[in-house]
């Protein structure tokens, strides 16, 4: 009895001094796996075994370049030999999670090969509404004596801090979340997709527009939305309405009719038209050229059967030229003009004027911010087309326009020959008037004179 422990244990010995170091790698059901040869195997006749139960042999290669993979059902069309000998295991499924072994023909030294199973998911599958609930799970199965370290990756690449807990559902969460398994001084990642129902972001500042530009309200759904995921949240309501600057009670604009096709319902447009077509998720409002009544906030919102409601706000603001006394002068006035959005710009805004070609006032100013304009008398060479124009940066974002017409000041001998042809035109009305009155008189005295039917020649007559 005790010669057969001691050879067992020998054997146990001889069997551990032949097998190498074992490399662990971890891999996701349906991926691909290499479990590459060590070192560079040239001109030998190598072997795959799988070591789960029973021995299989899954592939081998020979010195002439020659090689066969196994015609089991369970590996059939899954399995491939590259050039380095290298195993190549395609659709990894449940069982093919195990123990691999790698021999070189007349060499004792074994290679092992641990493939573990690494398994990410999502809690509740998507998609999500903001404010759902979100939880993720990474679960690498662990092997003895090995460690292996876990972090989650958000969508912006940050690492989520461990022991963080759960998890609400914001459009910063949809996306592609990463699990990232430190092991043996490497790396496995496995991906996972949050889809977060929301519309796509607000623009960060104002649209800005004016009575000479076109306006466009931005909302649309981001491109990883489908209409068909937000009709199996329950979607209910899809709206417009605007706030005016003054304050006043809302005012509904636009609804969407969700039956097919979808199409937008006037409450009250406001000259405002939608974007054609929404089922291109577009959702946007145009107009060709913007009005004083423009300014304030516009909402575009999407309302859900469970209560939660998506919107997004943009601001309008408008851009208008004032002309003090007004867009008609006479040479020689003075002129004000404003370019204003109604309030005091912010510092990171700048407005540029631009004069008529002919204007004695080609270069106003160089100051960026210089709202109001006067000229202490202008000239016929100011009229024509005045644009007023509102920059960021290196951006142009808007301009308004204003047209003056200036007439000429009239001199002293203009005013002397208007007042000479004034009173001759008057003195030649009245001699024709005296002249028609004195014809009216003779015509009435001829008729006084002779009353007689058939008047007699003076003269004698014989009797």
């Amino acid at each position: 009895m005790r010669n057969v422990i001691q050879s067992a244990v020998l054997l146990l010995a001889a069997l551990m001094s032949q097998t190498g170091a074992v490399e662990v790698i971890y891999a996701q059901l349906g991926e691909t796996v290499t479990l590459k040869a060590p070192g560079n195997i040239q001109n030998e006749y190598v072997y795959w075994n799988f070591e789960k139960g029973d021995s299989l042999e899954l592939g081998w290669r020979n010195s002439m370049g020659g090689s066969s993979t196994t015609a089991d059902e369970a590996w059939k069309n899954r399995l491939s030999l590259s050039s380095d000998a290298s195993l190549i295991i395609k659709d990894i499924q449940q069982n093919d999670f195990g123990t691999f072994i790698f021999r070189r023909r007349g060499v004792a030294l074994l290679t092992t090969y641990k493939l573990l199973k690494l398994t990410v998911s999502v809690n509740p599958p998507s998609p999500l509404l903001p404010g759902d609930p979100l939880s993720l799970s990474c679960d690498a199965q662990p092997l003895p004596g090995h460690k292996r370290e876990i972090q989650w990756l958000n969508p912006s690449g940050g690492k989520v801090k461990k022991g963080q807990g759960p998890l609400t559902a914001t459009s910063q969460e949809s996306g592609q979340w990463t699990c990232v398994v430190t092991y043996d001084n490497k790396e496995k990642k496995a991906v996972v997709s949050v889809t977060v129902l929301d519309l796509s972001p607000a623009p960060l500042h104002p649209q800005y527009t004016s009575k000479s530009c076109p306006l466009t309200i931005p909302c649309s759904l981001p491109a990883h939305v489908s209409w068909k995921q937000l009709k199996a949240k329950e979607i209910q309501d899809v709206r417009w309405h605007f706030v005016p600057e003054s304050g006043l009670i809302p005012q509904s604009l636009f609804s969407l009719s969700l039956e097919e096709p979808l199409t937008w319902k006037a409450d009250q447009n406001r000259g405002l038209i939608p974007v054609p077509d929404p089922k291109k998720k577009n959702l946007s409002l145009t107009r060709n050229r913007g009005t004083e009544e423009d300014g304030g906030d516009y909402v575009c919102a999407l309302e859900f059967k469970n209560g939660v409601t998506l919107n997004r706000t943009v601001h309008v603001e408008v851009l208008q030229i004032i002309s003090s006394p007004g867009t008609e002068l006479i040479s020689g006035q003075q002129l004000n003009l404003t370019c204003s959005l109604g309030h005091p710009m912010p510092s990171d805004l700048e407005l540029k004027w631009f004069p008529p070609e002919q204007s004695s006032l080609s270069s106003p100013t160089s100051d960026p911010h210089l709202a109001h304009l006067t000229i202490p008398e202008v000239g016929t060479g100011d009229g024509g087309k005045w644009r007023c124009e509102l920059w960021q940066s290196n951006a142009r974002l808007t301009s308004a326009e204003i047209t003056l017409k200036i007439e000429p000041k009239m001199s002293s001998w203009m005013l002397v020959v208007i007042c000479s042809v004034t009173v001759i035109v008057i003195l030649l009305l009245i001699l024709a008037f005296i002249l028609y009155r004195r014809r009216q008189k003779m015509t009435h005295l001829r008729r006084r004179l002779c009353k007689c039917k058939t008047p007699k020649p003076k003269g004698f007559y014989r009797t």
